[in-house]
């Protein structure tokens, strides 16, 4: 490893440990995040030894930054229709139509982690986690309470994502690998969908309150209707049109927007004062300065190859307990460099053990909030939730995590 290897790595960490930290430093971890990233790689080109080597790190970044972008504008689209609805109090109907008047808080949480895992099986994580986090908002819990709804939230968010190849990249990325088959990845559903059941058991100690929902709701214009159903055909139409003709997702969701903004100029009778324009500025862009950040810190360590040593693990541990530390590793590293350098490594494995590594990849970013894109946009809208807030409950992450894994292994061995 040479110095400049082990500064950029002092780096990833010092970032790491910058996210960690926030309420100690009071320095906020997008600032961090984004300082660390940004300098990374200028000290890549900087210390380049000749032009063929600044041409390599140029397209490494041109690729970062190609990655980055498209996530930015998902989530630009995704979180102003999330804000445009909100706004107009659709989600608080939603919660109406499918509540009770009253619910206590153990049935609410089992009912939230089942609606979480069935969306983002049907979504992408980040969407799911967005309308998650305002539903949650709405009910207006004590923050204790509400840092158990959401810590359930982020797990049942990523383990409903591993069994369908449009519920999570890393799925997909296997899945077009050829290491299992469609069929045999629904089969995931079934250990993942009981870890959420028992990590609720662990989560609802201390819920014996009834929570009472207001008869008040919200005036619905035939507009607000129309941009609720729009939201809702994107996201269909995303999934339909990535799984039949691999048309990227954040095209389909940049489409849906601009569709939202036609029917609200022709159906609309807002006020110049609520063009729904501004509702882009409503969005959190701590959260999109985070994301930033973050990867561009793991642009840079895939460009020094530093991911490329998890691979070795393989040569000294068997597949079976490799997978279970990935799922692991995936909370500090993006899942998705991480399963790419598995891919490209070329390792040997049967099916049951690559679909240990999907549950494991998908999931195993639930064990620390910053871990996964769930936890990084929940972090941005839940008042206290902070890293070491999400900490407390890691025991009980990790206990649910390791259930599933084992559950997947179990099932693996009845596939050949």
């Amino acid at each position: 490893m040479s110095a400049l290897e082990a500064v950029l790595i002092i780096f990833a960490v010092l970032a790491l440990l910058g996210v960690i930290f926030e309420e100690v430093t009071h320095v906020n971890k997008a600032k961090v995040t984004l300082f660390f990233g940004t300098l990374s790689w200028i000290l890549l080109f900087l210390a380049s030894p000749n032009e063929g080597e600044t041409s390599a790190i140029s397209t490494g970044l041109t690729e970062s930054i190609a990655e980055i972008a498209g996530l930015w504008l998902f989530l630009v689209a995704a979180m102003t229709f999330v804000a445009y609805l909100n706004k107009k109090g659709m989600i608080e109907n939603l919660i109406y139509l499918i509540m009770p008047k009253q619910v206590s808080e153990r049935k609410l949480l089992f009912l939230t982690g089942l609606f979480c895992f069935i969306f983002s099986s049907l979504a992408d994580n980040i969407t799911a986690t967005l309308v998650s986090c305002s539903l949650i908002l709405s009910l207006d819990l004590e923050l204790k309470k509400r840092l158990q709804f959401v810590t359930l939230v982020v797990f049942a968010v990523n383990s409903g994502g591993v069994s369908l190849i449009t519920g999570d990249v890393t799925t997909l990325m296997i899945f077009l690998a050829k290491k299992v088959e469609i069929l045999t990845l629904l089969t995931l559903a079934i250990p993942a969908s009981i870890t959420v059941f028992i990590l609720a058991v662990f989560l609802s100690r201390g819920l014996t309150g009834t929570i009472t929902l207001s008869a008040t709701k919200s005036e619905l214009r035939p507009v607000d209707i129309t941009i609720a159903g729009l939201f809702l055909l994107t996201i269909l139409s995303t999934i339909a049109g990535n799984a039949l003709f691999s048309v990227p997702p954040v095209l389909t969701f940049l489409f849906g927007m601009s569709v939202m903004f036609l029917v609200s100029r022709f159906m609309s009778n807002d006020s110049d004062l609520d063009p729904i324009l501004e509702y882009i500025r409503i969005i959190e862009f701590e959260t999109l300065l985070f994301f930033l950040g973050i990867l561009l810190l793991v642009g840079m360590l895939k460009e020094i190859h530093a991911l490329d040593s998890f691979v070795a693990i393989y040569d000294l541990l068997p597949p079976l307990y490799a997978n279970y530390l990935m799922g692991i590793f995936s909370a500090v590293i993006d899942n998705v460099p991480l399963t790419a350098a598995l891919l490209k490594a070329g390792i040997t494995m049967t099916p049951g053990e690559w679909m240990g590594l999907t549950y494991a990849v998908g999931v195993g970013g639930s064990l620390l909030v910053i871990g996964s894109a769930a936890g990084i946009v929940a972090m941005s809208k839940i008042p206290g939730l902070t890293f070491g807030a999400y900490l407390k409950y890691v025991v009980h992450l990790l206990a649910a995590y390791t259930l599933g894994y084992a559950g997947v292994y179990i099932l693996g061995t009845f596939i050949h």
